[in-house]
């Protein structure tokens, strides 16, 4: 059985468009089943939308605190059935009592190699320090910000000259590419969470190394 999965986004949606175009492959062992959206307004709905896929908006805004909004937000998601979340550009704070409900089915893709640089302005703060590599992680949600266990990461160099701007555009590519084949692995069972960490059930290729400058 393919796994439910809704896609919560705030903006336009690019690592939602990577897992929409992975799960239309036929042995993908996950379906978007909703794409839901703090703002109306959000392009990634319109997105989804001509994809072919189940969309809402809950503006936070009509709320009167964080809690209330996210409660509405999980009886949305219990309404369509869904078992597992991804959160793509949700530009949201979730209230502990959310994350502890959904604990062990939410993942995040973030733009550095946690545990470094929680939060946000990764890419300027990885430039200040003069790091020579950088990239993206998927972690499973916890109530502290950017902290969960880790399933997948990828590494970009940073070379001479890079801006923000340059770092995250070589940084995105790898989040659409590492998005996808972390929630497989999570659906069809090759990684899993077991005492707060993520156990995998095949061998690893450890001879791959990135060098840079190289």
């Amino acid at each position: 059985m393919t796994c439910r999965v809704a896609i919560l986004i705030s903006g336009r949606g690019s690592n939602m468009a990577s897992l929409i175009e992975a799960t239309q492959a036929a042995d993908f062992p996950a379906e978007i089943a909703l794409v839901l959206s703090n703002r109306p307004d959000a392009e990634g709905l319109e997105r989804a939308k001509a994809a072919g896929i189940a969309t809402l908006a809950i503006d936070h805004k009509a709320f009167p605190d964080r809690e209330s909004f996210d409660r509405a937000l999980d009886a949305a998601l219990n309404e369509h059935d869904i078992a597992f979340i991804c959160l793509a550009g949700f530009m949201r704070v979730l209230s502990d009592w959310f994350v502890e409900r959904w604990a062990g089915r939410m993942i995040n893709i973030h733009p550095s190699l946690l545990p470094l640089y929680r939060g946000t302005q990764t890419h300027r703060r990885a430039l200040a320090d003069g790091v020579l590599v950088h990239g993206c992680t998927v972690h499973f949600v916890v109530p502290e910000l950017d902290a969960g266990p880790i399933i997948a990461q990828a590494v970009v160099p940073v070379v001479p000259g890079d801006t923000g701007e340059s770092l995250a555009a070589r940084v995105i590519v790898q989040e659409h590419r590492l998005y996808p084949q972390a929630l497989r692995m999570i659906c069809d069972g090759t990684a899993r969470l077991e005492n707060g960490r993520v156990v995998f059930s095949r061998g690893w290729n450890a001879s791959g190394a990135l060098h840079s400058p190289g």
